[in-house]
């Protein structure tokens, strides 16, 4: 399987008795085989909006890493980026913030963001707050 986030949800008592009544009975190998099923499912059903919205927004989809020459060379021509993606952002270890800043004007995620500390605080203060 490629690489995967952790994430927590929250369901009544009584459904996650059925998710286990399923495990038990070998219809799935885990609560977590249930939960990525169900949401492949979902996922698989609602593919045409996806790909429609993720087109119409010029999103990169998978995993996009930024360096620093990236950053440097983008500062070069005097140029802001708009970063969005479907996927996984990797900024690496070496972009300090204050380029960051300098270069790059949005930031719009689908999935998760791996940066330093210090990067992921200069992405915070250009989010509009929700």
């Amino acid at each position: 399987m490629a690489e995967s986030e952790k994430i927590t949800i929250n369901i009544s008592v009584v459904d996650l008795g059925s998710v286990d009544l399923l495990v038990d009975q070998g219809f799935y190998g885990s609560r977590t085989d249930f939960v990525r099923s169900a949401i492949r499912a979902q996922l698989d059903k609602h593919a045409d909006q996806v790909d429609r919205i993720a087109h119409t927004k010029t999103m990169a989809m998978g995993v996009v890493k930024i360096g620093r020459r990236d950053l440097e060379a983008a500062a070069g021509r005097h140029e802001r980026l708009k970063l969005q993606v479907m996927g996984v952002l990797i900024i690496a270890q070496d972009v300090p913030s204050a380029l960051f800043s300098e270069t790059v004007e949005a930031v719009h995620v689908y999935g998760s963001i791996r940066a330093s500390a210090e990067v992921r605080k200069a992405i915070e203060r250009m989010s509009p707050s929700e």
